[in-house]
């Protein structure tokens, strides 16, 4: 075969470090659009950047020029040095240490963009626990609870 065709559909998942509530407008619609820069300039498609007070979720196309690991790397590292730039409030930002990843079926991507998009409403009756862990099993992704959440 001569050419070299991939379509990745990845929802990332991931928290401020220990679920820490940082995430607040204004800076939420900033940090949402900064995050979604950092994927589209390293050639990962951003489709939409969600969340709520204590987690993110991305869903983009993950390009076949860049490892998942490197680009969840450079997410968070290069967001989590820039927030701390927009005031004492965020010197002490940080992301948790690990993350969700997980692939979707173009079939599911109409719903999974409309509950990223909802995700305030979402949270008046889920917490963020209740909402990952759920993900985690519909994926069948098997985890210890112990290291889930630092």
């Amino acid at each position: 075969m001569g050419q070299s065709l991939v379509r990745n559909i990845i929802h990332l998942v991931f928290s401020t470090k220990h679920r820490q509530p940082l995430i607040h407008q204004p800076i939420e619609t900033e940090l949402h659009a900064y995050l979604g820069g950092i994927c589209n300039r390293l050639g990962c498609k951003t489709i939409i950047v969600g969340g709520y007070i204590d987690h993110i979720h991305i869903l983009c196309m993950l390009s076949q020029k860049i490892a998942l690991m490197k680009l969840v790397e450079e997410v968070k590292s290069h967001s989590s040095k820039w927030i701390k730039t927009k005031g004492v409030a965020y010197k002490n930002f940080y992301w948790q240490d690990g993350y969700g990843a997980f692939s979707v079926n173009p079939a599911d991507m109409d719903r999974l963009i409309h509950y990223i998009a909802n995700q305030h409403q979402h949270h008046k009756r889920k917490r963020f626990k209740n909402e990952y862990t759920s993900l985690l099993k519909k994926c069948k992704v098997e985890y210890d609870e112990r290291y889930v959440w630092e």
